[in-house]
C-alpha cells in the first residue's frame, strides 16, 4: 500500500470501496492468506490497513524510522497508528533514527520489492517530496509490478 494522507472527502466512499474490493479479489487468489504491507500513516495507509484487517489479511507494518511516532501531529491519528501497529502480525523498521524523505522512501520501497501487487492512493501527480505516493509507484513499475491506482478522475487534493 502507499497512498496520500489526505484524501478529499468527497473520495473516501470510493476509496473504501476500492480497497475492500482489491482486498477481496487478492484474497481470493491466496490460498495461504493474505499479507497487507501498510507503514500506518494517517490516510490511506491507515484505511487500508483497517480494512485488510477487516478482510481477514494479516497486517506488516512498515515503520520509516524509530521517532515515527512523532510524526503524527494529530492525536486521534496517533492513537489509531498505535491500535493497528499492536494488530500488527509483524513489524519491519527501517534503519532511520528520524523520519526524513529517506526514511520514507526505504518503507516505501520496502513495501513494493516484498508486495505482489502494489494498491496506491494516487492522484496520478508527482511526490511532493522525495519517497512520496508518486515516487514508490514509479519505483513499483520499475520493479514490474502491477500497480492497482485508486483515485477518480477530476478530483484534486490540496
Amino acid at each position: 500500500m502507499t497512498g496520500h494522507r489526505d484524501i478529499p472527502g468527497e473520495l473516501h466512499a470510493h476509496v473504501r470501496a476500492a480497497l475492500r474490493t482489491a482486498l477481496h479479489a487478492a484474497a481470493r487468489g491466496h490460498e495461504g492468506g493474505l499479507e497487507a504491507l501498510s507503514s500506518l500513516a494517517a490516510g490511506a495507509d491507515q484505511l487500508f490497513a483497517d480494512i485488510a484487517l477487516a478482510c481477514g489479511a494479516e497486517l506488516t507494518a512498515v515503520i520509516p524510522s524509530g521517532e515515527y511516532e512523532d510524526d503524527f501531529d494529530d492525536p486521534e491519528e496517533l492513537a489509531r497508528y498505535l491500535w493497528l501497529r499492536k494488530r500488527a502480525t509483524r513489524e519491519v523498521r527501517m534503519d532511520y533514527p528520524r523520519s526524513t524523505d529517506e526514511a520514507y522512501y526505504a518503507a516505501g520501497t520496502y513495501i513494493a520489492d516484498h508486495c505482489d501487487r502494489l494498491l496506491a492512493v494516487w492522484d496520478g501527480r508527482p511526490a511532493r517530496g522525495p519517497g512520496g505516493t508518486g515516487d514508490i509507484v514509479r519505483y513499483a513499475r520499475g520493479l514490474g509490478k502491477p500497480v492497482t491506482v485508486i483515485w477518480r478522475a477530476g478530483v484534486e487534493r490540496s
